[in-house]
């Protein structure tokens, strides 16, 4: 074994090894006599092949340079008294030309000189314990490395080497020889190494001190939410956890819920720590107190502008103008069109200036002077009434409008129509005022309604490229304010094409923007857009952070209070408490306020654990309200189905009739997202009450149905979970019916459906050559299903008018492979393939900086064979499925999507092989499966091969081997279990073979 790692010396000093067998190599090296003599003779050599080139003494001294630019504390006294000369070093090729190996190579290199030479002394502490300060502001769960000091962050540069202290190699070895692996994860973590720090933690059995640890790499990695998260989880299993609870408070405060930041400070100031109660307390003051003062500053500048409303002598909010210019300039308009003489209207002047000032250009001062110049003894009067109008006070709104369009004050008439949310119904009449005001924020506000206009008549594809487009042409801080509004319209809409992914990306950019704004009001709607987007994608401790950061800004106000506390109920539920779900539910009824869509589908959630005549009123009362708000057609579905889901459970028969319903509407609006929620809803309900029943014929029919796939008369299996309850249903080698019913399910499903199907059902299936799948959401797609000897795949239906290819065999055979993915992203070159054996005619390759998504996409139109050998992604915050990273475009775009593949027609019904990390993965929603392999059947293809876990570089062997049986004519469900059997007597620790699943 030390000879194997000796050999290893060479790749070592040119930077080619992997970071993990870098650092493990770092640990032999400072323990090997032959490794340190090799090294030293290496240098020699480097030496005297530069010779040639230089002057030696130039670069000796281009050597002592770069050696002393990476020298620990101490170490060059020990490297003189060691006796070692200057002029035996080597020339330092490795800084010349791999800069990215350098630090870590140089340091080692050093190290080694000082521990052969010096007897091994080592002079530098592991965890820092006695520094004067600590380099990272998180806790980590280590004894030895969580002692108070100061935080005193690194200063250097991007690109700058490390100034932490160097890592004594010794100690380290030491530690691994004890198989202290948290000691080496905290000695990295303390210094900011977080890749070291992430490997070490990876090899550790799961705890609460490594999520702890894990959180810390995770926020300062940028995954403010994920971080949470495992916070979150540490402390439901330890909740005195006091690295977690600090740790926790820095997450929040990252994410922007500095109230909850603060809150979670003073828990750790109670606990009386030296020094982190202390830093805790003044952390937690100056958060609300900095949070406080904004809400306040931002509350007067309102109120300024409010009362140039009641009083057009009130003082003009100059300053307020400024720093607010995005809720005072809303408020101008306002003050201009109520302005009740001449005079009125021209002292605003100085307010137009200072806003005008902010955006540039004079569009303000303008249209103070337009309206100076009208006539007054006409105008006044509407004026006036105007003014009641805002205030509120005005009791025919309607025949003022009409007023106001006959008065030729078009001014007046736009200002009408948006304070009374009419520009809808006026839509032709709004238009034509905004762009004849020559104003960008008001032609802004006129694309934000045409999209409404779009989205309303269906064509959602118009308003998503509309505000895209007005987006992008929203420049300058004076319309900021209205950026931020387009782009929370643009996240509704994305919500509600059900693309989560970019919503949130929307939604976090307008976020960030209102805070920088310091618009209050602006921060509350986007708190609660991200809630929705967290809750949307099952992200419970997200969504929960969000809404009571949003609560403890406004604890007030009743209709905030109604909001929160009925999504909080729904967050409970999702968790499977049905008893806090209930109790926040009667906090959300306190004020009386409607409880929304939300409240009557957890109403009828709730039904199953009894339900009393109070809440049948209350349901009704709900759908009443809703219903009289003209919701769209989608959303009367959904009404359907939250009646039928409750009446269900006292009603036996007139609940089945409602959710068949509901499922009719539902049918009629394919396009309509919340009719697709609506369909998938009632089939899980149907199916679960047909396993309740002991009905399985009549649950496997109805998953079939649901899937759109015919179900086949032997060896198929239909898997169901709906909250609490989950549902079996199969048909056996020879067509008998099993099934089985649970509703004792205490926990979400995680990313393994283990354990869904009872061991007896498995063994019915053992007689079976393979099995078909049909899974509902959120199952289907999940690993583990059933055990690795049987041969099975996961049916997936194509939705009416979906791309159905013509007979397989006929095109091209497509790889793509040895991609080079974007040098940003930082990922390890993947080796190419070899060449097949036999050769190929049919086969196309796209590799290196062609394989861009453009051509790969156009490529796979006419292949009946698609195989994509690449690094993949899965990052919420970009799809809501997993992404293959390809070459990049001109533009810089290089990811595959699950939604660009959706938009193609592959016309050869391709096989089609992912050989991707976390290929299958996706976000879990209830209603629908939406991942690549989904999308490649639903554009055509027939078979798809895909990953739901990491893959290593040889798993391109184990896909083309799979390819190879399917070729020579096996069943791919049974070419995958076949040749995982042969994989693993070759290689039993692969286990990631387990979480390669087909979909068919």
């Amino acid at each position: 074994m030390m000879g194997s790692l000796c050999n290893r010396l060479s790749l070592f000093l040119d930077g080619e090894l992997a970071p993990i067998d870098e650092e493990n190599f770092r640990h032999h090296l400072a323990r090997c006599d032959p490794c340190a003599s090799g090294l030293h003779e290496a240098m020699q050599l480097e030496l005297l092949g530069f010779q040639t080139l230089g002057d030696p003494r130039a670069l000796a001294q281009e050597e002592e340079d770069a050696l002393e630019t990476w020298m620990p504390p101490g170490a060059a006294a020990a490297r003189d008294a060691a006796g070692v000369p200057a002029s035996g070093r080597a020339p330092w090729r490795w800084a010349r030309w791999a800069p990215g190996a350098v630090g870590a190579l140089a340091a080692a290199i050093v190290l080694v000189l000082v521990f052969k030479s010096a007897g091994r002394e080592v002079q530098q502490e592991v965890w820092l314990a006695k520094a004067s300060s600590r380099l990272i502001e998180a806790r980590v769960a280590y004894g030895r490395a969580d002692g108070h000091r100061p935080y005193a962050p690194l200063r250097a540069g991007p690109g700058a080497p490390s100034t932490a202290p160097v890592l004594p190699l010794r100690a380290l070895a030491d530690l691994e020889d004890r198989g202290d692996l948290h000691g080496i994860a905290a000695a990295y973590l303390v210094r900011g190494d977080l890749r070291q720090a992430s490997d070490f933690l990876h090899r550790l059995p799961p705890s609460a001190d490594r999520d702890n640890d894990l959180a810390i790499i995770a926020l300062e990695q940028g995954r403010p939410e994920e971080a949470l998260a495992l916070l979150d989880g540490v402390l439901r299993q330890a909740p005195e956890h006091a690295q977690a609870q600090w740790n926790r408070a820095l997450v929040l405060r990252e994410m922007g819920l500095t109230l909850l930041a603060a809150e979670a400070f003073d828990a750790v100031v109670t606990r009386g720590e030296p020094g982190w109660s202390e830093e805790a307390r003044i952390r937690a003051t100056a958060l609300r107190h900095q949070t406080q003062a904004r809400g306040r500053a931002w509350k007067g500048a309102r109120a300024a502008v409010r009362d140039l409303m009641v009083d057009p002598r009130a003082r003009l909010p100059l300053e307020e103008a400024k720093r607010f210019p995005g809720i005072v300039r809303l408020a101008f308009y306002d003050a201009v069109r109520a302005a009740p003489s001449r005079e009125g209207a021209l002292r605003l002047l100085p307010l137009a200036d200072v806003l005008d000032g902010v955006q540039g250009g004079a569009v303000l001062r303008d249209y103070v002077l337009r309206v100076s110049a009208r006539d007054f003894g006409r105008r006044a009067p509407l004026a006036a009434d105007y003014a009641k109008l805002v205030r509120g006070e005005l009791a025919s709104p309607a025949p003022f409008l009409e007023a106001l369009r006959r008065s030729g004050e078009d001014d007046l008439y736009l200002g009408g129509l948006i304070n009374q949310m009419a520009a809808s119904r006026h839509l032709e009449d709004f238009t034509r005022l905004a762009r004849e005001a020559e104003d960008p924020w008001v032609s802004l506000l006129a694309e934000r309604e045409l999209a409404g206009a779009e989205e309303r008549a269906g064509a959602w594809w118009k308003a998503e490229a509309r505000l895209r487009a007005a987006v992008g042409a929203c420049q300058g801080k004076g319309l900021s304010y209205r950026c931020a509004t387009l782009k929370k319209r643009l996240s509704d809409l994305y919500l509600a094409l059900n693309r989560p992914a970019e919503a949130f990306e929307q939604a976090w950019s307008g976020w960030l923007a209102s805070r920088e704004l310091e618009e209050w009001e602006l921060e509350q709607q986007f708190l609660q857009e991200l809630a929705h987007i967290a809750r949307y994608r099952l992200e419970v401790t997200s969504a929960r952070a969000y809404l009571r950061e949003s609560l403890a800004r406004t604890p007030d106000l009743c209709e905030q209070r109604t909001y929160v506390h009925r999504n909080l109920a729904y967050l409970s539920w999702l968790e499977f408490d049905a008893q806090e779900a209930r109790r926040e539910l009667e906090l959300a009824q306190a004020c009386g306020r409607p409880l929304g869509l939300p409240g009557a589908l957890l109403l009828s959630y709730l039904a199953r654990f009894g339900a009393d005549s109070q809440d049948a009123d209350l349901l009704r009362r709900t759908l009443s309200e809703l219903r009289r708000s003209q919701p769209s057609p989608g959303k009367l579905a959904q009404l359907s189905f939250a009646e039928g889901q409750f009446v269900l459970e006292h009603d036996r028969a007139t609940g089945l009739e409602l959710l068949r319903g509901a499922i009719q509407q539902a049918e009629a609006l394919a396009d309509d997202v919340d009719a697709r929620k609506t369909r998938m809803g009632a089939y899980n309900v149907l199916a679960h009450e047909a396993g309740r029943m002991g009905d399985a014929g009549q649950a496997l029919a109805l998953m079939g149905a649901a899937l759109q796939v015919d179900v086949p008369a032997r060896c198929v299996l239909g898997v169901a979970v709906d909250y609490e309850r989950s549902v079996v249903a199969l048909r056996g080698a020879g067509g008998e019916l099993l099934g089985h019913f649970d509703a004792s399910r205490a926990q979400p499903l995680g990313r393994e459906a283990s354990g869904l199907v009872p061991p007896s059902l498995q063994a019915a299936l053992g007689d079976c050559e393979r099995v078909d799948v049909l899974a509902l959401p959120p199952v289907h797609g999940l690993r583990g299903l059933l055990p690795p000897d049987l041969a099975w795949s996961y049916r997936v239906g194509r939705p009416a008018g979906a791309a159905r290819g013509a007979a397989a065999g006929s095109g091209t055979h497509l790889v793509v492979n040895a991609v080079e993915a974007p040098a940003a992203l930082g990922l390890p070159r993947l080796l190419p393939l070899a060449p097949p054996l036999g050769g190929d005619s049919q086969r196309i390759e796209l590799s290196g900086m062609q394989a861009t998504p453009a051509r790969v996409l156009a490529a796979m139109v006419q292949a009946s064979e698609v195989e994509i050998h690449a690094h993949g992604a899965f990052s919420p915050e970009m799809s809501d499925a997993s992404l293959v990273v390809l070459a990049p475009e001109p533009d810089g775009r290089y990811a595959l999507s699950a939604a660009q593949v959706r938009a193609l027609k592959l016309e050869r019904a391709p096989l089609v092989l992912l050989a991707t990390c976390s290929a299958a993965r996706a976000t879990p929603f209830l209603h629908e499966s939406f991942s690549l392999p989904v999308a490649f059947i639903e554009a055509g293809a027939s078979t798809v091969l895909a990953s739901t876990v990491e893959i290593p570089d040889s798993a391109g062997r184990f896909f083309e081997a799979v390819r190879e049986r399917i070729r020579s004519g096996a069943p791919a469900a049974q070419a995958l279990r076949d040749e995982r059997r042969t994989w693993l007597e070759a290689h039993p620790a692969a286990d990631w073979v387990h979480g390669i699943l087909l979909f068919e």
